[in-house]
């Protein structure tokens, strides 16, 4: 489990390499049609290299002005449901929905935001920590106007690894603010304004993903465990999940008084406390819950343990729909955990990949749903042959090649990239429409990679604090600041709503 976990959540800070020596993926037939089949449902936009380089698109030709947060309508409010994966998407996705594919984006901004407010500076005393301070939290990763706020930061840990400092020595006589724990995501809730025009209260749970390049891949186990042993009140003992995924999920350390309460304790009192609040109010509420990489599979754990410990349903049997949009997310569990999630538990997850990322494709190997089907699954799980894994939701595969702005590259950490999907989202149209920049500036693709052309004159990897944070003091030394603010801590409320679910910290 230790290997699988520190191949996960390497925290060094994002360097950039060429990949030697790996293939590019195959775009094979059975993924360039669209096709129904075991409830999935799969799209993919392709476009030759000629019939772009016959209409060359710069930057400059993008028109940013165009793109907006999302029309003010009324359709949102009054097609919520549906967008939110009622019908699991039936319809939507080819040629795309605009209104789903707004929400898409703007939920992947929602994970892409983990990653920039992640203090990386193995410098610093709070490396591994949130740069942030909560209310100021979109403002500050430059989504400021979003319509949500956070309520809450999420730590997690494992109780085989010590990190942030992951055995790096910081300054001398630096103390860490936390040996253990790393911040791994937040939770936040719509405000009065937004809610008015989603058409009812959304709770929002975002997890991070890996922030290097994809050495975790080669390392990462098939190793299994079934689900209720974890502590997660799952019924059915056939549901099995990834060890490593659930172990950061559910570990905790009591002597850090940020992991404490598990990241699963901390993310189920939240959820319980503001359906509570709203539903209380009258309102109608969702929760939304978004991840990219290991972020997606901590998504689906999170999606799954909140139907299942019924954090969704208050008093009176109202329930918040649950829904996951994931981004380039591995597979998580066995057959019975798709229908432990999708048919027992009635959580909507939508997988958004690209089809040349390696990532998606593991674990489970030898056994998954493109291999064989359900039936022969089931038969090789139930006879302990191990590392049987299937995806679970509604798959919308996209191609980075169709984009006139990415250039080719082995570079695999390229086709994984959140900001590259994104920007993918932002021109898609349906299978075979081409490439139709909406107006999210390309420019961002190339925040932590080296992937768009180099006529676009935009540097490689160029996301950082200016001047990687040091300051110059009055004496004239250059120095990294200490933070000006006392770090969230947990509610005092957590043990209150983790007892109304049943569970003890």
């Amino acid at each position: 489990m230790a290997a699988t976990v520190s191949s996960c959540l390497s925290l060094v800070p994002t360097v950039h390499h060429r990949a030697g020596g790996f293939p590019a993926v195959a775009l094979t037939n059975t993924l360039q049609r669209r096709r129904r089949s075991r409830r999935y449902l799969v799209v993919v936009a392709s476009a030759t290299r000629a019939e772009q380089e016959a209409a060359p698109v710069t930057i400059e030709d993008v028109d940013l002005s165009s793109h907006q947060a999302a029309p003010d309508d009324g359709e949102l409010a009054a097609r919520w449901p549906e967008i939110h994966g009622s019908n699991n998407w039936e319809g939507l996705l080819d040629p795309i929905d605009g209104v789903l594919l707004q929400e898409l984006i703007r939920y992947g901004e929602f994970a892409q935001a983990t990653y920039d407010s992640f203090d990386y500076d193995r410098f610093s005393p709070y490396c591994g920590s949130c740069k942030y301070p909560a209310k100021t939290f979109f403002h500050d990763v430059g989504l400021g106007g979003i319509g949500y706020e956070v309520t809450r930061y999420l730590y997690a840990t494992c109780n085989d690894l010590k990190f942030p400092n992951f055995g790096i020595k910081t300054a001398a006589n630096a103390k860490m603010w936390s040996e253990s724990g790393t911040f791994i995501g937040y939770v936040a809730v719509s405000t009065d304004e937004e809610t008015a025009r989603l058409g009812r209260r959304d709770i929002a749970v975002a997890w991070r993903g890996t922030i290097t390049r994809l050495e975790w891949v080669a390392d990462l186990t098939a190793n299994q465990i079934p689900l209720r042993e974890t502590g997660v009140p799952c019924p059915d003992p056939d549901v099995k999940v990834e060890r490593g995924f659930v172990a950061l999920y559910t570990d905790k350390g009591t002597g850090c008084r940020f992991c404490r309460y598990s990241a699963r304790e901390q993310v189920l009192a939240e959820v319980r406390k503001l359906v509570d609040l709203y539903h209380g109010r009258g309102e109608q509420v969702s929760v939304t819950v978004t991840g990219h990489s290991l972020g997606s599979a901590l998504a689906m754990l999170c999606a799954f343990d909140i139907a299942e410990t019924r954090a969704n349903v208050s008093p009176g049997d109202r329930v918040a729909p649950v829904c996951v949009f994931s981004f380039a997310g591995p597979r998580v569990g066995n057959v019975a955990f798709r229908r432990r999630f999708e048919r027992e538990l009635g959580v909507r997850a939508l997988r958004v990949v690209n089809v040349h990322d390696s990532v998606p494709k593991v674990p489970g190997v030898f056994f998954n749903e493109s291999a064989f089907p359900e039936l022969v699954l089931r038969a090789a799980d139930r006879l302990g042959l191990g590392g049987v894994y299937t995806h679970l939701g509604v798959l919308l595969q996209l191609d980075h090649k169709v984009s006139p702005f990415l250039k080719e590259t082995l570079d695999l950490s390229c086709y994984h990239n959140l900001e590259a999907h994104l920007h993918l989202l932002d021109g898609f149209r349906g299978s075979g429409a081409g490439f139709e920049p909406r107006g999210r500036d390309p420019a961002l693709v190339n925040k932590s990679t080296d992937f768009l052309r180099e006529d676009h004159m935009v540097p490689p990897v160029w996301y950082q604090a200016e001047n990687k944070g040091m300051v110059r003091t009055e004496d004239g030394r250059w120095v990294l600041p200490p933070r000006q603010r006392v770090l969230d801590d947990h509610p005092e409320d957590t043990d209150h709503h983790l007892q109304r679910l049943g569970l003890t910290a």
